[in-house]
């Protein structure tokens, strides 16, 4: 069976690889790659997080300008 993961090459600070590898000794991960996927999980958990809610926001915002819109004309109407 095929796997689903996708091999990438990326550099990084030699801090953040020092920071890993301590992480790795430290048996907090079996694996570099097993710390970097639990990092990126958690980053794009959180920034799928913070993007929903910005929609949200605009969404609540473009409603509000729309009422206002509305309730201009009503009021210029008159």
């Amino acid at each position: 069976m095929p796997s689903e993961d996708e091999k990438i090459t990326i550099r990084v600070p030699k801090r953040f690889l020092q920071a890993i590898d301590f992480l790795v000794e430290m048996d907090d991960f079996p694996s570099r790659s097993e710390a970097v996927r639990a990092a990126l999980r958690d980053f794009v958990y959180g920034r799928v997080e913070i993007v929903t809610d910005k929609i949200k926001k605009m969404q609540a915002a473009e409603a509000a300008m729309a009422e206002a819109e509305r309730t201009r004309r009503e009021f210029l109407r008159k």
